[in-house]
C-alpha cells in the first residue's frame, strides 16, 4: 500500500468480534477492510478529546495493557530489543 507523504502506517489487532464487525461494514459500504478502518479511526482521532483525565481513563480500560507496558519496559531494560533500523 502506498502511503501519501507525511502519513504513518500502524497496525491495529482487532478482536475476533471487531473484526467480524468491520468485515461486514466493508462489505456492506462495497469497500475494502483497510480502507473503512482508516476512516473510522480517523474520525475517531479527530472527534476525541484530548485531555489527560479522558485519556488515562481510556487508557486504563485497555484489558492487560499495563501488564504489556510493564513487560515492554522490562525487555527494554534488558536489551532485549530490535533496532527500528532493522524493523
Amino acid at each position: 500500500m502506498a502511503l501519501d507523504q507525511g502519513s504513518s502506517r500502524l497496525d491495529v489487532t482487532l478482536t475476533p468480534e471487531h473484526a467480524a464487525k468491520l468485515s461486514r461494514l466493508a462489505e456492506q459500504a462495497y469497500t475494502q477492510e483497510g480502507t473503512l478502518a482508516r476512516s473510522l479511526l480517523s474520525r475517531a482521532i479527530d472527534e476525541a478529546d484530548i485531555d489527560s483525565r479522558s485519556m488515562v481513563d481510556l487508557l486504563n480500560g485497555i484489558p492487560g495493557a499495563l501488564e504489556r507496558a510493564q513487560l515492554g519496559r522490562e525487555q527494554a531494560r534488558a536489551g532485549d530489543t530490535i533496532p527500528l533500523a532493522d524493523l
